[in-house]
C-alpha cells in the first residue's frame, strides 16, 4: 500500500516505538514495533477496533480522547492498560490533523503504570490526587515541565443526576470521568471535590477554551474553568500546602463569583484567603480566644468518670479538625497546644475537690519537640496541684518522624506523672510501629473500629485482637464513638478499659458526671486517648 506523504507527517508528530492511524475508530495503518508495543503485528491490528485493545476499564478514556479529537490540537499523553492477559500499559498521544479525511493520529510507546488502576467511571480520591500532585510538581521541578491545576464546574449536574435512572445515572457519571481524565495529565490526574466539582493538573499545550468546549459537549452540562499556571520548580512546602487548602476553597465556594476573564486572580484570591485564615488562627491562639470543652471517659470497671478529654473550640465556630489541620500545615501547632495544656492546667488547679483528671490532645509534630516537655515541667512545677491529674493524648493527624525521640520526651511526661495515650488507634497505617517504639500507659481505638462494631463481626474480631495486645504489654484501653449500649456491652465483654461517647456525655463546657453509668465489672488493663476530630 502506498503511503501519502500527509499520513507519514500526521503518524510522525511525536517519536514513538508505533504509529497507528485510525479512520472511524479502527487502525488503519500501523507502523513500527507493534508486537512489542500492542502484542500484536502491523497486519494484526489492522482493521481492529482501537478502543477494543484496551482493558475494559481504560475503553472510555478512549473513546472520550477519540469523541474530541479536534483537528489540530493534541491530546494526551495517557497511559492506559491494554485488554488481554499480564498487566501492559502504553503511552497514547493523539492529533487529528486539518484536512486529513477525518483519520487520527496516534503515538503510541510502551509504559508503566502511572498509579493504582483505575475503575470505569472512577477517579482517584482526593488524598490519591494529592500524592500525585506532588510527584508531578517533583517532576515538574526536574524536567521543566509545564503544569497547570484546572478546577473544573459543571453547572446543574447533580440536579441533572438526580433526574435519571440508576442506570441512566451510572452511564453519565462514566462519561464524565473519562472526559476529565482525558484532560488530565497521564489520563489519571485528577479528582471529583463534590458531585459537580472536578480538579485536575494538565500539561500547559491547550488552550482552556478548547478544555472547556470539549467537556461541556462529551457531559452535555455547560463546564466552567478555574486555570492557575504552576510553574516548573516554584513555590516552597509552605506553598503547597496553601494550594491544597484553595482546593478546599473551591470545593466551598464553586466558581459562582469568579468571572471568566479573572480565574487566575480568584486563585490568587482563594490562597490569600487561607493565609489569612491562618493568620486570624494564629492571631486566636496567641490571644487564647478559644473556649474548652470536656467530655467524660468512663471507666467500665466503675460505672464513674475516669477523666475527661479537653476539646477545643473556637469563637468562629468553624470545625475544629479542618482548624487544628490548618495548625499543623502552617507551623501553629506546638503554640496552639501550648495554650490548651495551660487552660486545662488552671482548670485542675482551681478545682477544690483534687478529682477532677484532664487529658489533653497532643500533636505529632509537637510531641518531638524539646520546647514542649520543658513547657509542662515548668507549669507543673508552678501547679503542683495539678501533677498526676493531667493525661497526653499524641494524635496521629501529624506523622511523627523521629519515634526514639517522641519516646524519650513521652517518658519524659510520665517522669512528671502524667500518663500518655497513643490516640485514634487504627486511622493511620503507623500505629503498630508507635505501640512498637512508644512506651505508653494508653491506647484509644479509633472510632471508625468502635462505632460500626455491633453490625460488623471483622471489626470486633480486630478490636478483640487489639485489647489483647495491649494487656499483655500492660496498656489500658479507650473505645471511642461509643454511642449505643449495644456497642457499650460488646467493648465491655472484649475487656476494654475506658469508653467515651454520646452514650456517655457530649462534649460541654464544663466537665460533669457520665450521662449513663456503666454497670461495673473486673478491670482489664488498657489506656485511654483523645478523638480524631478534636471535638
Amino acid at each position: 500500500m502506498s503511503i501519502d506523504p500527509r499520513r507519514l507527517l500526521g503518524l510522525a508528530f511525536a517519536s514513538a516505538d508505533l504509529l497507528v492511524e485510525l479512520q472511524n475508530g479502527r487502525v488503519r495503518l500501523a507502523l513500527g514495533a507493534a508486537q512489542k508495543v500492542m502484542g500484536q503485528s502491523e497486519a494484526g491490528l489492522t482493521g481492529k477496533v482501537w478502543p477494543h485493545l484496551f482493558h475494559a476499564d481504560d475503553q472510555p478514556l478512549m473513546d472520550a480522547m477519540l469523541n474530541c479529537a479536534d483537528d489540530g490540537v493534541r491530546r494526551g499523553p495517557v497511559v492506559l492498560r491494554l485488554g488481554g492477559p499480564g498487566n501492559r500499559h502504553v503511552r497514547v498521544i493523539l492529533r487529528a490533523l486539518p484536512e486529513n479525511d477525518g483519520r487520527v493520529s496516534l503515538a503510541v510507546t510502551a509504559a508503566q503504570s502511572a498509579g493504582p488502576p483505575l475503575t470505569a467511571g472512577t477517579l482517584h480520591p482526593r488524598e490519591s490526587f494529592d500524592d500525585i500532585a506532588k510527584g508531578l510538581f517533583e517532576a515538574a521541578r526536574v524536567t521543566g515541565l509545564e503544569l497547570e491545576l484546572a478546577m473544573v464546574e459543571f453547572a446543574g449536574l447533580e440536579t441533572m443526576r438526580g433526574g435519571l435512572t440508576p442506570g441512566e445515572a451510572a452511564a453519565l457519571d462514566l462519561r464524565v470521568a473519562s472526559a476529565v481524565r482525558a484532560e488530565s495529565h497521564g489520563g489519571s490526574a485528577a479528582t471529583q471535590l463534590s458531585p459537580d466539582r472536578f480538579a485536575l493538573l494538565r500539561t500547559r499545550d491547550d488552550r482552556p477554551d478548547n478544555m472547556i468546549k470539549r467537556l461541556t459537549r462529551m457531559v452535555s452540562a455547560e463546564a466552567r474553568a478555574h486555570i492557575v499556571p504552576l510553574e516548573a520548580g516554584g513555590g516552597s512546602a509552605r506553598a503547597l500546602r496553601a494550594l491544597r487548602y484553595a482546593l478546599d476553597d473551591f470545593l466551598r465556594e464553586g466558581l459562582k463569583d469568579m468571572p471568566p476573564m479573572t480565574l487566575s486572580e480568584a486563585m490568587n484570591r482563594s490562597v490569600k484567603r487561607t493565609l489569612a485564615r491562618a493568620g486570624a488562627l494564629g492571631v486566636a491562639v496567641s490571644q487564647r480566644r478559644f473556649n474548652l470543652a470536656y467530655q467524660p471517659v468512663v471507666s467500665l470497671a466503675t460505672g464513674q468518670a475516669h477523666h475527661h478529654e479537653v476539646l477545643v473550640r473556637f469563637e468562629d465556630g468553624g470545625s475544629p479538625f479542618a482548624l487544628i489541620r490548618m495548625a499543623e500545615e502552617f507551623d501553629l501547632i506546638e503554640e496552639l497546644d501550648h495554650a490548651i495544656v495551660e487552660q486545662a492546667v488552671k482548670k485542675l488547679a482551681n478545682d477544690q475537690d483534687r478529682k477532677l483528671k484532664l487529658a489533653v490532645n497532643v500533636s505529632g509534630r509537637t510531641i518531638v519537640n524539646e520546647t514542649f516537655v520543658d513547657h509542662i515541667g515548668r507549669l507543673l512545677s508552678r501547679h503542683d496541684e495539678a501533677k498526676g491529674r493531667l493525661i497526653f493524648e499524641v494524635t496521629e493527624t501529624a506523622a511523627i518522624d523521629d519515634l526514639p525521640r517522641a519516646n524519650r520526651h513521652i517518658q519524659s511526661l510520665r517522669s512528671l506523672g502524667s500518663m500518655v495515650c497513643l490516640d485514634d488507634f487504627g486511622a493511620g497505617s503507623s500505629s503498630f510501629a508507635y505501640l512498637q517504639q512508644l512506651s505508653l500507659d494508653i491506647v484509644k481505638i479509633d472510632g471508625r473500629y468502635v462505632r460500626e462494631l455491633a453490625d460488623n463481626g471483622r471489626d470486633g474480631a480486630l478490636v478483640r485482637r487489639l485489647v489483647e495486645l495491649c494487656q499483655d504489654l500492660k496498656i489500658r484501653t479507650v473505645a471511642e464513638m461509643v454511642e449505643t449500649v449495644e456497642v457499650a456491652d460488646i467493648v465491655r465483654a472484649a475487656g476494654v478499659d475506658f469508653a467515651q461517647g454520646w452514650l456517655y456525655g457530649k462534649p460541654a463546657d464544663r466537665p460533669s458526671p457520665p450521662l449513663r453509668p456503666a454497670p461495673a465489672i473486673a478491670a482489664v488493663a488498657r489506656r485511654a486517648g483523645a478523638s480524631e476530630s478534636w471535638g
